[in-house]
């Protein structure tokens, strides 16, 4: 089997070029169009919805689609990721609308996107799988009610006093407060929204059914001339064209107060991106190359910040809907911004009357289809840790705030597979009173019990079994420092021992330490050979300690070795 580990250039090749490579044809172009017009359909009225909740405007949004989506596919690493707004960002981006104005989170997604090449590049993609599953659906379940809070007011139709508060618990109180404003078309709008896409769903599953809801509100108050806010209202339309690129304030002091902003930003498009290339990879068979995938999504955000656009990740929802709609490669994705972009320069007068209810409609369903209900239940039963991470992050993401909710769960994420760990971790000495009479060896097999070892009162054997780790380090290090100055011999089995870290070979080198003070010999055995070299990397190493390759060899060059290398009271050379 060939263990070659791959070239700088097969990790960071788009999945254009290899599909462009493997030879690409009618057929395939067929496929692409199709699927592409299709994710394009679904896009539009969620890139518009999208904008709007996270303080942006429509255009901004159809920007990012068309300009990061193109980028996504082109350079990304995933053949059927679609780039464009996504909902996980509207807690972030409005956050950031808030404080640093619309220049400064075009900046903080510029500086995302320089962010995302670097972790790439950095070859830090692979990483973000180890990220625990109770915190992917805690924080995913706390973006939807967040997006559900923000819609309320417009699909209701709700007048405040004043500016809508951000936070949820300062939110619900001032849409109580403003519920006697409650405007009857409004909320029948909405709710015709969610009726006809939902109907739609299940009735005919592959028309797009919220566009064909979006446009028959639209319909509806263009014709009937309805007294409802619509997009032409609020923001006056949508522009027919591109914006022109240009730079966004890169002063010091500006960079500096979004860049912890950025973080955010490039930390949750990595996740989100990955997360969604993942579910393509199920869904096809395929294998996505993540680290590639980060530097596409790099250039993109780098690309929408430059038409004044908002951040840009693969969104799951948009990338499932290219997978079932039969598309062969990222030429789907390119072309749904294409299609996007023809909607903007053909029948973008249109959009003014589509109605906010109608879109805050859409943006319900986005949040109710978000939450991974059947996951949220199993794992609140799962165990008490992983409800604990699970709730930790759900709540934390709703009240206080999306990193600190990832960081938190992390943790907490972290510190339980520590704790189960070190409980699968091990030490056994050989003795006379084990209550069975084998062992298990490292590979599986089973070793038979030694009773000359158990019986020596000179030689002690200890096996450690599991991963050697700071969790499990405290326990087993007490356990083999018990050594008595009567031995005059301690074997260390390793063989059950996958790997080692700084920890456990500190507590080692501390354990050699004390056995050369004792005048104890100290004989590690079935040492693999990364295991050695870590361990050598601390300092321990012959002949200050014996490596033998088993037991069983140990016991023999013990016993039967020269006296002046086994005799009691002999200090053991090199130590310290």
């Amino acid at each position: 089997m060939n263990s070659r580990a791959p070239s700088f250039a097969e990790l960071f090749t788009p999945k254009l070029v290899t599909i462009l490579r493997e030879g690409y044809g009618l057929a395939h172009l067929r496929n692409d169009v199709i699927a592409g017009l299709t994710v394009a359909v679904v896009a539009l009225p969620l890139s518009m919805a999208i904008a709007i909740a996270s303080g942006a405007t429509p255009a901004q949004g159809l920007v990012t689609a068309i300009v990061g989506g193109f980028f996504v596919s082109a350079l990304g690493g995933s053949r059927f990721q679609i780039g464009g707004p996504a909902g996980a960002f509207i807690v972030l981006v409005g956050a950031t609308i808030a404080e640093h104005g619309m220049d400064g989170a075009i900046l903080a997604v510029l500086l995302s996107g320089v962010l995302l090449v670097i972790a790439g590049y950095l070859r830090l993609g692979t990483y973000v799988k180890f990220i625990p599953y109770p915190v992917t659906v805690g924080f995913t379940a706390g973006i939807a009610a967040i997006i559900f809070s923000s819609q309320i007011k417009d699909l209701l139709g709700l007048t405040l006093t004043g500016e809508e508060p951000r936070p949820i618990l300062d939110k619900i109180p001032a849409l109580w407060e403003a519920l006697p404003t409650l405007d009857g078309m409004t909320v029948t709008l909405a709710v015709a929204t969610i009726a006809i896409a939902e109907g739609m769903k299940r009735a005919r599953p592959h028309w797009p059914g919220l566009l064909i809801a979006v446009t028959v509100a639209a319909a509806a108050t263009a014709i009937f001339d309805l007294n409802v806010a619509t997009i032409g209202s609020q923001f006056g339309g949508i522009p027919a064209s591109l914006p022109a690129p240009h730079l966004p304030d890169l002063s010091w002091a500006k960079i500096a107060s979004v860049m912890p902003a950025a973080v955010g930003f490039a930390l949750l498009g990595s996740i989100e991106s990955l997360l969604s290339a993942v579910v393509a990879d199920g869904m096809t068979g395929r294998r996505h190359r993540a680290n590639c995938e980060l530097v596409g999504q790099g250039f993109a955000n780098v690309a929408s910040a430059l038409f004044g656009g908002i951040c840009v990740t693969g969104t799951i929802a948009r990338t499932a809907t290219n997978v079932r709609s039969g598309a062969h490669g990222p030429i789907a994705g390119i072309l749904h911004s294409v299609f996007l972009l023809a909607f903007v320069l053909l029948a973008a007068p249109l959009a003014a009357y589509i109605p906010l209810a109608a879109l805050a409609g859409v943006l319900a369903l986005v949040a109710w289809n978000m939450v991974e209900k059947h996951a949220f239940a199993v794992l609140l039963r799962a165990s008490p840790g992983d409800a604990a991470v699970l709730m930790s992050t759900f709540l934390l993401t709703m009240f206080r705030d999306l990193i600190e909710a990832i960081v938190v769960g992390f943790a907490l994420g972290s510190a339980l597979f520590i704790h189960r760990m070190s409980q699968t971790t091990a030490v056994a000495s050989e003795t006379p009173f084990v209550s069975e009479d084998r062992a298990d060896d490292a590979d599986g097999t089973r070793q038979s019990y030694d009773e000359r070892t158990a019986n020596d009162p000179e030689i002690v054997v200890y096996r450690i079994t599991g991963a050697f780790f700071f969790g499990a380090a405290a326990s087993i290090g007490a356990v083999l420092e018990r050594i008595a100055d009567t031995h005059r011999a301690l074997i260390v089995d390793f063989a059950a021992v996958p790997f080692v870290d700084s920890t456990a070979a500190h507590t080692i080198e501390g354990l050699m330490h004390q056995a050369a003070r004792r005048n104890v010999k100290l004989v590690i055995t079935g040492a693999g050979a990364a295991v050695r070299r870590d361990l050598a990397a601390h300092g321990i190493a012959s002949p200050a300690v014996a490596f033998e390759a088993s037991i069983e060899t140990a016991l023999a060059g013990l016993r039967t070795g020269p006296s002046a290398s086994i005799s009691a009271g002999e200090p053991v050379r090199g130590s310290a």
